[in-house]
């Protein structure tokens, strides 16, 4: 399955390496996706543990998964008013900060903006021909089922889920892109989170850009290095993925 919106640093082209990289199913009973953005790993699959934790900081990309799970038919009547426009999409960028708005009308703003969008910024007119389709609503909704959505800073998250049994896979803005999300992530952050994941009961699998910076982080773990197509560029772009086990 796909995830219903594009996003900064999807994993949909890496998808099928990172769930090679897990461990056997049978080593874990939760899994809990840190850094969940547009879904890519957690739609990868039907079911991914017993239980499943999607998280994100950024409240708007929650409220839309939310409202998808609990809401999906409001919000597919609430997305039929928009259009693929220009106008539609700098209004919505004006008015989904603005108090007063239900979830339901912030999350089908928040759809208008990924999808119409210049490369899921939310800050400028893609000019693309994207129909704003709402027809795997309906099996998005399914596969939420019993997944908890969180809207939690990454340190806590992790330290109320983390058991012998827990797998968490973590996708945090890469070194030096940072500028390119919404809600701010630090080189102090980096840092935090390598401290957390160095004493964690369970296991992660991490994703990364090939970075000195990160391999130094991380030089205690296992590293390996993978490729995939550039969509904002040609060539490929350099990554990562580290695991602890």
């Amino acid at each position: 399955m796909k995830s219903p919106i594009p996003w900064i640093g999807g994993k949909s082209q890496l998808k099928s390496k990172i769930i090679k990289s897990f461990p056997p199913t049978e080593s874990y009973n939760r899994f809990i996706d840190v850094f969940g953005g547009g879904g890519s790993i957690l739609f990868a699959k039907g079911k991914h543990a017993d239980l499943e934790i999607y998280n994100d900081a950024n409240s708007d990309l929650v409220n839309f998964f939310r409202c998808l799970k609990y809401h999906s038919d409001e919000l597919k009547k609430e997305i039929k008013y928009y259009l693929n426009s220009r106008e539609m999409f700098l209004d919505c960028r004006e008015r989904i900060s603005v108090t007063g708005f239900t979830d339901i009308q912030r999350a089908a703003m928040f759809y208008v903006l990924v999808k119409t969008g210049f490369g899921a910024s939310l800050r400028t007119f893609g000019c693309n021909k994207k129909r704003l389709n709402t027809d795997n609503f309906a099996d998005i909704e399914a596969r939420l089922d019993g997944v908890v959505i969180e809207n939690k800073d990454f340190e806590d998250l992790i330290k109320v889920y983390d058991r012998e049994k827990a797998l968490f896979y973590c996708d945090p803005p890469y070194h030096k892109t940072e500028r390119h999300y919404t809600v701010k992530f630090t080189e102090d952050d980096h840092e935090r989170l390598c401290r957390v994941l160095h004493q964690i009961k369970g296991r992660f699998v991490l994703s990364y850009n090939d970075d000195k910076y990160v391999r130094d982080l991380y030089k205690d773990y296992n590293i390996q290095a993978v490729t995939r197509n550039n969509s904002l560029s040609s060539g490929d772009f350099k990554e990562v993925i580290i695991t602890n086990f």
